[in-house]
C-alpha cells in the first residue's frame, strides 16, 4: 500500500467539479483507492463517498492506493490535485 498526504489550498475546497475528476481519474486503475479526512476513510472512486467528507480549504487529506497499479494510481490522482485543489 502507498499512501501520500495533500494539502487542499482551493478556496472552495473539494466540491462537486474537482471531486468529480478525482473520482474519474480513481476510477481508471485497477487498485483500491481511498481517502482519509479527519479519521473518516471512504472509497475515492465514489462521488457520494467524498463529498461526504465535506473537506474544505487548507484541509490535509491521505490518498492511499493498494493493488497492482498502487503506484500509478496515487501519482494520477496526486496529478489531479495539483493540478485542481492544492499540493
Amino acid at each position: 500500500m502507498k499512501t501520500q498526504t495533500f494539502t487542499i489550498t482551493a478556496e472552495t475546497g473539494v466540491h462537486a467539479r474537482p471531486a468529480t475528476l478525482l473520482v474519474n481519474k480513481a476510477g481508471q486503475y485497477n487498485s483500491e483507492v481511498e481517502v482519509s479526512y479527519k479519521g473518516k476513510k471512504v472509497n475515492l472512486k465514489s462521488i457520494m463517498g467524498v463529498m461526504s467528507l465535506g473537506i474544505p480549504k487548507d484541509a490535509e487529506i491521505e490518498v492511499s492506493a493498494e493493488g497492482s497499479d498502487e503506484e500509478e494510481a496515487l501519482s494520477g490522482v496526486g496529478e489531479v490535485i495539483k493540478e485542481h485543489l492544492g499540493e
